[in-house]
């Protein structure tokens, strides 16, 4: 009969070790004290919210358990030995749940306080007065309904930012819920307009909430200061009917005076005045107009209104009417030698007075006659009328001209015949006639030019100059007078008659002259810079009479003078100095032929080619003034001979001028490659660099730092940085070349880690190193079988979690480049199982209960092993808890290319996976 299996042993074993681990917590648990524990114990929340209650105890085996409370329940979780309850919309100002355990006959218990919190969400001020008296109190009550706890809760009453009064309700029952704070004060000037607010604070920081704060929307107060004397009114005591009359009315003391209003009516009709302030003071005018309606005694009545008060003054104005005198003239126009007569006439109650001559009664007219003359002529006639009213006098008057018509006259008095004016300041040409109507006087040249303006202010030209036929015109006839205007002005020196500049040709007859303008006739004389002979008649032309003259000109009113530039003109000439027969022209200098002609005008100059390659070619010429304008520099130029002629308007001149082309070195890509690159082990030799120049130039590299040392095969050492330098008698040209040298690769380095083996399940990495240019490309080759193979982004690195038996086996890394193909091998060994069993305990128990406990120590064993079972809950129990991979042997290694590599040590045979069992207990 065969024995019972290797599991079933082990299972027996940790059967024996539980029955010990069992009684001896049993007898540490009779020992301790059973307790039920509520958390939170104490908590605040927000009326209407939600909190979770989480009720548990250490009895080891409950019999039931619950939670008691009068709040809304949303969702329960239930362990063993806890639960934990939602609560939902809390609105209990204070409760008290109870969790409950009954455990070994006993009823354990643990109490809870929750309490709730509501935010100021509601602040509210009272609203205030429309308007406040100054120096009198008012009352400011604000209420915060519903927030609390009230001992949390502080409210504050503020003027704008500032705080008027404070009060904490500290000290409040808990469950109290909003509050109310009044306050008395007395209203200033300054409280005008003022923002008064109500700021609420519930300060639960304490209970490890926040500050919640809010406040009263603002209320403004509007304060106001009448003083009990009545308004200052003034007024004409007496108004005409159809008249304006300015009426005003003043008070002091107002507070805020912005904001008074004034009635101002005289009668029945309502006035509508300006209002001014001044600090305090208030000043309302208006223009009372009275009406035939009103005449007599009225009643001028101006209020003022501020807060709902009013103060009230009146004052009596008599409306009367006196209508204007009338002046009458029987011809206001008469002509000369015609009667006129003149009548004045007023009210029936007014007394008139004509040109002091009084009416013979009240409300009748007064008159006087005259035959018109000359001297009548505008002659003025007074009317005065008188009023008695309310005890004054009052006084009008009206006044009349006339006017008598006849012919005009031009007297030398206001027409002068003959004018003599400076040009320039500004005159007034006068020629006045007298006549009536008013004459008209026009002054014209007889030829039908020039036109005076006559009366008005303006300034004397030279072209006013000459003899004007003046004439006098109105209804009654006319009259004729001739008038001469002499204009004198200072000499003027102009293009026409003096240019500015003047050419000369050499060899020709000439004269210098130049004619002024100016009233009277000048003088004009003309010196050469720097000599004092006046130049006079004519002279024979040479180029040192070019120059400048100063021409002056001289009369009564002035001088003028003037530089006239005198330039001598020639055909052109060639020298060799300036313009020399051969010529080498260097390619990229930047150089072009200068070639400069003397000549005047400056002459135009011209280089063909003649013969050759440089047939028909023109050469570029360097300007005489370098500008922004430069002819273009050419890339190439064709030597060869050139003709080049010279031409002005005098003339033309030719000469023959050789030119020969070279350059400077140079190099580029296409002679000198930046970038060569050799192969290591190949033959040595020199830089592929070459320069282009005439004439021919010799190029030299040399390595940057150290030198390159003389080798038969090229070496990596020898790869750097080369400048090389070309020279010919025209300059320099550098150029560096970059030498790389590429070579076959090989493995440098093949790595396991960790070094001594791998476990199964364990992890390793094998690391490729290869040395190469250009780099290698890195590839593996591994055991056939071998699954789940991770490779890094340029595969340098093979890495492998949870080895098993087919991960072991030779690796081999290969590298491989243009130039040739390296690799390197390296065994790794994954080590076999072992098994070990922690048991602990004490002997005893049942054999029957043992061999049970061995059967579902091995079931449970088995299970583990294929990794089916997790143990969740185990801290009052002696469950087995499996630990994968726990306790198991290292093994493998990794040796150097073909080697045969050592096996790991291993704490167990091979054959299997690695498992561990652990046994605990509460």
């Amino acid at each position: 009969m065969p024995g019972p299996s290797p599991g079933l042993h082990r299972a027996l074993l940790g059967l024996w070790a539980a029955l010990g681990l069992g009684l001896f917590g049993l007898s540490v648990v009779a020992q301790e004290p059973f307790w039920a524990d509520l958390q939170p114990r104490v908590a605040l929340v927000e009326r209407g919210g939600s909190l979770w209650l989480n009720c548990s105890t250490n009895c080891p085996r409950p019999e039931r358990g619950g939670l008691e409370t009068s709040l809304r329940r949303n969702g329960t979780q239930r362990g063993l030995r806890w639960l934990a309850r939602q609560l939902v919309d809390i609105r209990e100002p204070e409760t008290q749940p109870v969790c409950f355990f009954r455990c070994a006959r006993r009823t354990l218990q643990a109490r809870g306080l929750i309490r709730t919190f509501q935010r100021p969400d509601r602040v509210e001020l009272v609203p205030l007065p429309a308007w406040q008296p100054v120096g009198e109190n008012f009352t400011l009550s604000c209420r915060v309904p519903g927030a609390g706890p009230r001992g949390s809760l502080t409210l504050t009453l503020l003027r704008g930012a500032r705080e008027l009064i404070r009060r904490s309700f500290s000290g409040e029952p808990p469950r109290a819920r909003g509050a109310v704070l009044t306050a008395t004060v007395l209203a200033r000037r300054e409280d005008h307009g003022a923002n008064f607010s109500c700021r609420a604070e519930l300060d639960l920081r304490p209970h490890g909430l926040g500050l919640f704060e809010n406040s009263s929307a603002p209320r403004e107060l509007r304060t106001f200061a009448l003083p009990p004397e009545p308004p200052r009114l003034a007024a004409p005591r007496l108004l005409e009917v159809g008249s304006e009359g300015p009426v005003s009315c003043a008070m002091d003391g107002l507070f805020p005076a912005s904001e008074a209003e004034v009635y101002l009516a005289l009668g029945d009709q309502r006035l509508s005045p300006d209002v001014t302030l001044e600090g305090d003071a208030l000043m309302a005018t208006a223009t009372a107009t009275a009406s035939a309606e009103q005449e007599g005694a009225r009643q001028l009545v101006c209020n003022v209104t501020l807060g709902g008060e009013s103060r009230e003054t009146q004052e009596n104005v008599t409306v009367y009417s006196f209508p204007e005198p009338l002046l009458t003239l029987s011809e206001p126009n008469a002509p000369e030698g015609k009667m006129v007569t003149v009548t004045c006439a007023a009210g029936a109650r007014a007394l008139v007075t004509l040109d002091g001559i009084p009416a013979a009664v009240p409300g009748q007219p007064a008159q006087l006659q005259l035959n018109a003359t000359e001297n009548d002529d505008r002659r003025g006639f007074f009317c005065d009328a008188t009023l008695e009213v309310d005890g004054e006098t009052l006084r009008k008057n009206e006044s009349a001209e006339l006017r008598v018509l006849y012919a005009p006259r031009l007297d030398d008095s206001d027409c002068p015949r003959s004018w003599t004016w400076p040009e320039g300041p500004e005159q007034t040409l006068r020629c006045e006639a007298r006549g009536n109507p008013e004459p008209s006087v026009h002054c014209a040249r007889p030829d039908g030019g020039a036109v005076l303006a006559l009366g008005l202010l303006g300034p004397v030209t030279r072209a006013l100059a000459g003899t004007y036929h003046c004439t006098a015109t109105n209804v009654q006839g006319q009259a004729v007078k001739d008038v001469t205007l002499t204009v004198e002005y200072a000499p003027a020196l102009d293009s026409v008659g003096c240019p500015e500049r003047i050419t000369w040709l050499e060899g020709t007859e000439a004269s210098l002259s130049c004619v002024a303008h100016g009233v009277p006739p000048p003088n004009v004389n003309c010196v050469r810079s720097g000599e004092a002979r006046v130049v006079e008649g004519t002279l024979r032309v040479v180029r040192e009479h070019a120059g400048t003259y100063r021409c002056e000109a001289t009369n009564a009113r002035g001088s003028a003078a003037k530089n006239v530039a005198v330039t001598v003109e020639y055909g052109p000439s060639f020298e060799e100095v300036s313009c020399p027969s051969n010529w080498t022209w260097v390619e990229g200098s930047g150089q072009l032929f200068s070639c400069e002609v003397d000549g005047k005008p400056e002459p135009s100059v011209e280089c063909v080619g003649s013969g050759g390659t440089s047939e028909g070619a023109l050469l570029p010429l360097a300007p005489p003034d370098p500008g922004p304008r430069a002819p273009q520099i050419p890339r190439e130029l064709a030597p060869g001979t050139y003709i080049c002629n010279a031409t002005n308007q005098h003339g033309s001149v030719v000469k023959m001028v050789t030119v020969s082309a070279e350059s400077p070195p140079q190099m580029d890509e296409s002679t000198c490659p930046s970038h060569q690159t050799w192969l290591e082990g190949a033959d040595a030799a020199a830089l592929a660099c070459s320069a282009r120049g005439r004439p021919s130039p010799q190029v030299l590299c040399s390595r940057e730092g150290a030198p390159r040392p003389q080798r038969l095969r090229v070496s990596r050492q020898d790869a750097g940085i080369y400048r090389c330098l070309a020279t010919n008698a025209h300059g320099t040209d550098a150029r560096i070349v970059t030498v790389g040298v590429e070579y076959r690769p090989v493995v440098a380095e093949l790595a396991a880690s960790p070094p001594g083996g791998v476990r199964p399940g364990g992890n390793f990495t094998l690391t490729c190193r290869a040395e190469a240019w250009p780099p290698a490309q890195i590839s593996w080759r591994a055991p056939p079988g071998a699954l789940n193979i991770g490779l890094s982004s340029n595969n340098s690195t093979l890495s492998v979690a949870g080895a098993m038996g087919s991960h072991g086996g030779e690796y081999e890394c290969a590298a491989t480049n243009a130039h040739g193909r390296h690799t390197r091998r390296i065994t790794v060994r994954v080590a076999g199982p072992w098994l070990w069993v922690a048991v602990s305990g004490a002997a005893g128990g049942a054999a029957l209960l043992a061999a049970g406990a061995g059967l579902a120590f091995y079931v449970q064993s088995t299970a583990c092993k294929k990794g089916e079972y997790n143990v969740q809950e185990a801290e009052s129990s002696g469950e087995a808890v499996c630990l994968n991979g726990a306790g198991a042997g290292a093994g493998g290694g990794g040796g150097a290319e073909g080697a045969t590599e050592a096996a790991g040590t291993a704490e167990a045979p091979a054959g299997g996976e690695v498992f561990a069992i652990q046994l605990t207990s509460a």
